[in-house]
């Protein structure tokens, strides 16, 4: 499976409505919310009143990755924004199953991300309750950073915990992903790519995604 989640926080907020649109006409599959507090990570980024603006104009299912403290507190939120995806961190989760059936109870897919200092054998215990993975592939908190090499072997080695468990979770990752490093991003065994800088930096988005996927 070979997907394309464009970050919002890298697009032009002066004129959201442009960028969405040329979204909602890409080969997009999603479009990932990146929702920073300034605690779990050193920035702030947009909150509900921007996101809930963006729902009512985006037609690809909202994928919603909260890098903020106390994420369960915004199940509710999250699914009024009629979100496919609610990702919350590891990190930032002392009762993870709790957070993770009321994900589901709300009737949206349940996502975690791991930073990149948490190893993957965390998720032994949770990863056939989840939808999705996801992998920092930057530390978290701003875009246009740096590509970590090291998400390679955390790929493959989510890989085969997925599998040995017969989990159905995908695979994602966030951080530095380009046309560069796509295909062997892929081939390592993700599913799911969010691209930031990449696509609306570009002077052909569209054209971006489709570089990717």
């Amino acid at each position: 499976m070979r997907m394309v989640a464009p970050s919002l926080l890298s697009a032009n907020f002066l004129d959201l409505r442009v960028d969405i649109e040329m979204i909602n006409n890409s080969q997009a599959d999603w479009l990932h919310l990146d929702v920073m507090d300034g605690v779990f990570v050193p920035n702030i980024s947009f909150g509900f009143p921007i996101m809930k603006q963006v729902s009512k104009i985006c037609i690809k299912p909202l994928d919603v990755h909260l890098m903020i403290v106390e994420p369960q507190k915004f199940v509710k939120q999250v699914r009024d924004l009629n979100a496919y995806m609610m990702n919350v961190h590891y990190e930032a989760c002392t009762h993870l199953n709790r957070t993770i059936q009321e994900i589901h109870k709300n009737e949206m897919k349940a996502g975690v991300t791991l930073n990149p200092h948490t190893p993957v054998a965390l998720l032994e215990d949770i990863v056939t309750d989840l939808d999705l993975v996801l992998l920092m592939s930057v530390n978290p908190g701003f875009a246009g950073q740096s590509f970590i090499k090291n998400t390679y072997k955390k790929i493959r080695d989510l890989k085969e915990l997925i599998l040995r468990r017969n989990s159905k979770a995908l695979i994602q990752i966030d951080g530095g992903v380009s046309d560069q490093n796509a295909a062997a991003l892929y081939d390592a065994g993700a599913d799911v790519l969010v691209a930031g800088s990449y696509v609306f930096n570009s002077p052909d988005p569209k054209n971006a995604i489709i570089r990717i996927k």
